[in-house]
């Protein structure tokens, strides 16, 4: 197996944004009613729609539709990068690496105005080929569809691409597509098995070395 390109998740990965995403929730649907204690739990992984959704079942509020409390969350996620966030350990080195050695894309289940938004804030719009929102898909991760979609705008076979995740649902989705994987996960989840798939498992993008990538790209 020869690599000629590589699919770069964001939330989590490149981005601390997770962290960003916990707070908006508390602040918007706390002010709804929903218990703070409770807001963000069970949800990782799901389209903001979905966990808007999935709130909204078990704590129903009046006034704002679920539509007007999902732009809400995105603008506040993008006002809470653009004030607050930062770039992950490694993250320009790992972009640097891999595009040496082939066509980058942006494969996340962020949607596509606040993808667009983050990186442009760090400026790292210019270094993506192609970018893919698995909001635009049937399914979200762990289905491989963002992935493929990702694999087929480069003009690159799945079994040729590289991704980089940070969560279990990214790993099953990329082994799904037949890809190979670089696993980052946060400490309080490298115990799960999911991530025992991973080609490579890495504490941070920081210990990605140029060794490892000549070994498998062309």
């Amino acid at each position: 197996m020869t690599l000629r390109a590589t699919l770069f998740d964001m939330d989590g990965l490149l981005l601390d944004s997770e962290i960003l995403w916990h707070k908006a929730e508390v602040e918007i649907f706390g002010s709804l009613g929903v218990p703070l204690e409770e807001a963000s739990r069970s949800t990782k992984g799901m389209f903001v729609t979905e966990v808007v959704d999935y709130w909204f079942a078990r704590f129903p509020w009046s006034g704002p539709s679920t539509d007007d409390v999902s732009q809400a969350l995105l603008e506040r996620v993008g006002d809470l990068v653009e004030s607050e966030g930062r770039l992950l350990p490694g993250a320009l080195h790992a972009l640097e690496l891999t595009g040496e050695r082939g066509p980058l894309a942006l494969a996340s289940s962020t949607p596509m105005p606040l993808i667009i938004r983050c990186l442009e804030h760090f400026e790292l719009l210019d270094r993506f080929a192609a970018i893919h929102s698995a909001d635009v898909e049937p399914y979200g991760k762990p289905h491989p569809g963002v992935f493929l979609s990702a694999a087929s705008s480069l003009n690159v076979a799945p079994r040729d691409c590289l991704v980089f995740e940070d969560s279990a649902a990214g790993v099953l989705a990329a082994k799904a597509a037949i890809m190979s994987v670089v696993a980052v996960p946060i400490a309080s989840d490298r115990a799960l098995p999911e991530f025992a798939l991973a080609d490579l498992t890495l504490e941070s993008l920081e210990g990605l070395t140029p060794a490892w990538l000549d070994a498998r790209f062309a």
